[in-house]
């Protein structure tokens, strides 16, 4: 289990591997994905994301307080 955190105003660029295999709970906040083709798409607290695969250029917080994603996701298999 991971908790990122996006301040007010503030972008992350969307890295594929960070939430590669992971279920994300936005938990605090308001998030906007913006997409490669620049459409955009707004999640509230409580939603649920799946990040991975998706064309996501940016995360971005719109709100007045901080965003805060917990990403959820199994630990690697031991060779």
């Amino acid at each position: 289990m991971r908790k990122v955190v996006v301040e007010p105003g503030d972008s992350r660029v969307h890295d594929e591997d960070e939430w590669r295999g992971a279920i994300v709970l936005l938990e605090r906040g308001r998030i906007e994905l913006v997409c490669s083709d620049g459409d955009q798409r707004t999640f509230l607290r409580g939603d649920v994301l799946w990040l991975d695969g998706l064309p996501v250029r940016a995360l971005r917080n719109p709100g007045p307080e901080p965003a805060v994603l917990i990403a959820i996701s199994r630990r690697p298999a031991r060779h």
